[in-house]
């Protein structure tokens, strides 16, 4: 079983660790859809847990859409 892709990404900024190219992206989209949805200062404020579970999940299910539509898989 492989660990997924969020959870590495997680763990290697936790850890302050260079990101691969693919996991860039999938940061710079996530604030990308947090600046749209007016998030972007709580997120530089209080973190990614400082979001509440239906903001979250809202940018979530966003991220969700757009890679759908774009044909990306991050758990390759």
């Amino acid at each position: 079983m492989t660990t997924p892709f969020k959870k590495i990404v997680k763990s290697k900024i936790k850890a302050k660790k260079e990101l691969s190219e693919k996991e860039k992206e999938r940061e710079k989209i996530k604030f990308e859809i947090a600046e749209e949805l007016g998030l972007i200062d709580k997120v530089r404020k209080y973190g990614w847990s400082g979001l509440t579970a239906e903001e979250t999940g809202r940018i979530g299910g966003i991220m969700t859409k757009l890679n759908k539509d774009a044909g990306r898989k991050w758990n390759e």
